[in-house]
Formats: C-alpha cells, sequence, structure tokens
C-alpha cells in the first residue's frame, strides 16, 4: 500500500471526535452517537486506527494511518473466514480496498457510485461526503489511489449524491437552508487520467445554479436527461423532478418538471422496455414520493403525465426504489418502519407488468432489525444498503413466487445492527470486475468482492 501513503501524506487529521446529527428535514437519514470501536477516545471516523486503541493519535511517517496498524494497512485485502474479514462480519465477500474518511478531509459520507474509464478500462470509485465528493482509483485493489476530490459549492451538507453520464459526474447537495443554491456540479471524469500529484483539488467543469439544493439526481442513460429531485418543496416544482437535459454534459439544460406528483425524494427514470407495451420507448419516471409510488411519462418534457399511484400496507417514508431487469417487477424500501413500526428490515415489492394498475406483490423481511436505505438490482440479485446491517445481497430469481433468498453480505459496522442511522448509505454493485462500492457513514470507503 505504499502509493496509497503517499497519496494521503499530509492530510492532517484535525477532527476532534464528536456527534453527528443528521437534521431531518422531511426524511430520516439521521446519525446517532459516532461509534468509537476501539474504545481509545477517538471516534472511528477520524481514528487513524480503528481497530486498536492509539489514544495519542502517533503516525510518525504522517500518512495518516496510525503507527499501531501500519502492518495491517499495508495489506488491505482480507479474506472472508469464519465470518468475519478482519473485525468485519460476512458471508462470501471479501474486503479489497477500505478508506477511512480522513483520507477524504470528510467526517461522513454519503452516496457513492462507479465509473469505468472506456478509453482505459479502468475502475473509479466516486463517493460523497459531507464536504466533497471524491474520486478514487480502485483498478488495481492492492494499490487504490487517492485522485482528489470536487469540494461542496456552497456548505456542509449530510446529503449529497452523484451520479455518472458520459464520462462526467453529476453531483447535488441538501441541507436544511432553503435558500442553499449548490446546484448541479459536473465534472469530467477523463481529467483523472492526467492526476500526476494526487490528491487534487479539483474545480467542476460546470454548475447549473439555478435548481437550488436538491436531494438526489438521477439519470436515464438512454435518452441523456438528468432528474433532479427532493428540492425546495417552496420551489416551482414543488420538490418534483426537474428534467435537465445532459446529452451535452458540459452545457446542461432545463426543459421543465413535474410538481403534480408532489415531492419526490428518490426516483428511477428508465426508456421502458418492459411486459406492458402500451408503454414501449416511453420515458417512465418512477417516483419513491414519501407515501406512495408515482409511475409518470415524462416523455414529453412540457407534458409529463401520471400514468398511475400505488401505496402498500404501513406507510411510513417511500424511500428509493429500482426495477427488475425485465421492468415487471419493482423493488421498494420504506426508511421509517423499523424505527416507527417495529418490524425487521422489510423489503416491498410491486408487480408493474401492468404500469396503469400496479399491484402491491408481497413483503420480504429480513432476520434483523436494521434500517433500509438504497437498493440496486442486478441480473438476479439485489444488493441494499442496510445502514448498520452493512450491504446485504439477496437472491430475488423466485420473485414471482414472493420468494427471497439472502445468499451473502459484508457488514461494515460490526457493532451491532440495530435500529439506527449509522453504517452503509450506498452500494454500487455494477463494475465489470465484481468489485463493490460501498459507502459508509462512519467508516469512508470499502470496496468488496464476492469471495472465490
Amino acid at each position: 500500500m505504499t502509493v496509497l501513503k503517499k497519496q494521503i501524506k499530509g492530510i492532517a487529521l484535525a477532527f476532534t471526535a464528536s456527534i453527528i446529527l443528521y437534521a431531518c428535514n422531511n426524511d430520516a437519514e439521521e446519525s446517532s452517537v459516532m461509534v468509537d470501536t476501539d474504545n481509545d477516545g477517538i471516534v472511528d471516523n477520524v481514528d487513524n486506527c480503528v481497530s486498536t486503541p492509539n489514544p495519542n493519535q502517533e503516525d510518525t511517517n504522517g500518512d495518516g494511518i496510525g503507527d499501531v496498524c501500519q502492518i495491517d494497512a499495508e495489506a488491505t485485502f482480507t479474506k472472508c473466514v469464519d465470518g468475519f474479514a478482519g473485525i468485519y462480519p460476512c458471508n462470501d465477500y471479501d474486503l479489497m480496498v477500505q478508506m477511512p474518511l480522513s483520507v477524504f478531509g470528510a467526517e461522513a459520507a454519503n452516496d457513492s457510485w462507479g465509473w469505468t474509464d472506456p478509453a482505459t478500462g479502468k475502475e473509479y470509485a466516486l463517493i460523497a461526503t459531507d464536504r466533497n465528493t471524491s474520486f478514487v482509483d480502485i483498478s488495481d485493489t492492492s494499490n487504490p489511489i487517492y485522485l482528489g476530490n470536487v469540494p461542496t459549492a456552497t456548505s456542509v451538507s449530510p446529503w449529497r449524491d452523484v451520479k455518472v453520464f458520459d464520462n462526467h459526474a453529476f453531483i447535488v447537495a441538501d441541507n436544511t437552508f432553503r435558500e442553499d443554491s449548490h446546484g448541479l456540479q459536473v465534472f469530467d471524469l477523463t481529467r483523472l487520467r492526467n492526476v500526476t500529484n494526487p490528491p487534487e483539488v479539483f474545480t467542476p467543469d460546470f454548475r447549473l445554479e439555478n435548481i437550488g439544493r436538491a436531494h438526489n439526481v438521477v439519470i436515464n442513460e438512454d435518452s441523456g436527461y438528468a432528474y433532479v429531485v427532493g428540492g425546495n418543496r417552496e420551489g416551482t416544482f414543488a420538490g418534483g423532478p426537474i428534467f435537465v437535459n445532459i446529452q451535452d454534459p458540459k452545457a446542461p439544460v432545463i426543459e421543465g418538471g413535474f410538481s403534480e406528483g408532489g415531492y419526490s425524494h428518490d426516483a428511477q427514470v428508465v426508456t421502458y422496455s418492459g411486459p406492458d407495451t402500451d408503454y414501449t420507448g416511453r420515458e417512465i419516471l418512477i417516483g419513491s414520493n414519501e407515501n406512495e409510488v408515482v409511475i409518470a411519462d415524462v416523455t414529453d418534457k412540457t407534458n409529463p403525465v401520471i400514468i398511475s399511484t400505488v401505496t402498500y400496507p404501513n406507510v411510513r417514508y417511500t424511500h428509493q426504489g429500482w426495477f427488475t431487469e425485465d421492468m415487471r417487477y419493482f423493488i421498494l424500501g420504506d426508511e421509517l418502519d423499523e424505527v416507527r413500526i417495529g418490524n425487521n428490515t422489510r423489503i416491498i415489492t410491486f408487480d408493474f407488468s401492468d404500469l396503469d394498475n400496479p399491484v402491491h406483490h408481497f413483503d420480504y423481511l429480513s432476520n434483523n432489525a436494521s434500517i433500509d436505505h438504497n437498493g440496486y438490482v442486478r441480473g438476479n440479485t439485489y444488493y441494499q444498503a442496510s445502514y448498520r446491517a452493512g450491504m446485504r445481497v439477496l437472491d430475488i430469481s423466485n420473485i414471482a413466487n414472493q420468494t427471497y433468498t439472502e445468499v451473502g453480505f459484508f457488514d461494515t459496522f460490526p457493532e451491532d445492527d440495530a435500529t439506527e442511522f449509522d453504517g452503509v448509505w450506498n452500494v454500487y454493485p455494477y463494475f465489470e470486475s465484481g468489485n463493490i462500492v460501498i459507502s459508509d457513514i462512519n467508516r469512508g470507503l470499502f470496496v468488496v468482492r464476492k469471495s472465490d
């Protein structure tokens, strides 16, 4: 890990142990008291050695890695053996890379995504934090390189999200200040090819300011449109999706928006190719809108139309969902039912074979009480960010018969699986190599891979 150590040399550990509270602005992504795994008085997100006590934070070579765990840090790869990869509980997933928040100059991690350079085949992890969006070359997991970051456009934010289109990163941020105008940052990821002295602080290539703050950005790569959601409820579109043409990534253009469905916390937008032939080729938005799911045809940006809405038993906060690859089923997470009802982690599934008449298909309950966050489908596998229970991996091949089977996990929060807002925020499972990017609120960046 010699090169990694050089990349992070000189990054100061000037953070003090603190309690980070995530203000819940119509959302519940709250963090409880930061964890101190080794009980040395230094919380994990700023501790330069998480698993071994080092209260004085000795760091002789100034590389950001505590002297007492320098040897462990040299070899991040840790195989999952007998249910553990080092201190982390696991099942069939090995730890390839772990970078603490101190590397990125941050106090909390948020969203994550990935980019594969089409020219070189290199893989890059994108991790959003409270202070920036950071970029890590993970093409050689034995030698990951922190290349630098794009700083926040305005203030520190507990919610920052990033997606990728046409070799560009699109970044939004949300906080409790209505007047915040972070906007949409655009960063040309091909610039990462030419970093000679990492880590660098990058200036974005463009910033679309007049969308204000936003909770998330979703992209339909087929059409070249970004949909900015979760903005100011008092704004023009009342927190509903804002349509942004990004076909020229460095010159995004707002082409309208959609307020009729109400505030949209998250969404997925696809060029539809599912079983309902009435909508083949149409651009369909599935909005996770707090108390219901809204299905809309947004093909005509000047005239978006609600197709239908659907709800489900015991709604508490309709948070985020994802289509199965055949677009017949939609898998949803409700973020607050575990907190307010007391059920175990619940995954809600709808049958969307008829978009005009969506049907609640079934609920899956896990064997732990953790809160679910974002989830994504790849093939017959569902990858779920499950806060304190880490990344959970489910076989959904028997979805028609209302059955899911957990087939693996990697738990970045080894203390417990309690119903609290710590641990895994997001999972990105789409790299061809099998590398999976995990962003952990407390411990930063993880890269894991299915065991051989």
